[in-house]
């Protein structure tokens, strides 16, 4: 990815800003995402086809993951072992996403929309944080 796309996608051309705005909008799309699931699985669940308890778990998971990503977000200079692990975290949740809608979900058409959707949006910030920390 070149420097002139990353600096226009995230407005600026100092490497360690581009990383906490990609971890920050990182953090705040799972964290909406996660509370939703929370919040109102049960219609998500429905609106999907996904067990309303599976989304109750994984929007835990992902409002604490959005909370750690947020604090890496808020450091000044987020180390670099912690990132790689967000970026790796943010690949795998895109495979395994891929690998639920075609082995063990039987979602409905919004379902089979959204989980590809959220897979390649997941990693889609794995890329940008990935390529702004080797910037760094």
């Amino acid at each position: 990815m070149s420097a002139t796309l990353l600096a226009g996608i995230s407005r600026t051309t100092e490497p360690q800003t581009m990383l906490r705005r990609f971890l920050t909008l990182d953090a705040l799309v799972t964290g909406v995402n996660g509370l939703a699931y929370v919040t109102a699985s049960g219609p998500l669940g429905r609106l999907l086809g996904v067990d309303g308890a599976v989304l109750v778990g994984l929007g835990v998971f992902l409002t604490l993951f959005a909370v750690g990503v947020g604090c890496l977000a808020a450091r000044r200079q987020p180390p670099r072992l912690p990132v790689k692990a967000v970026v790796d975290a943010n690949l795998l949740w895109a495979v395994l996403s891929v690998a639920a809608l075609a082995l063990w979900f039987e979602p409905t058409t919004a379902g089979a929309v959204w989980i590809p959707v959220q897979a390649l949006t997941v990693a889609g910030f794995a890329v940008l944080q990935w390529s702004a920390l080797r910037r760094t």
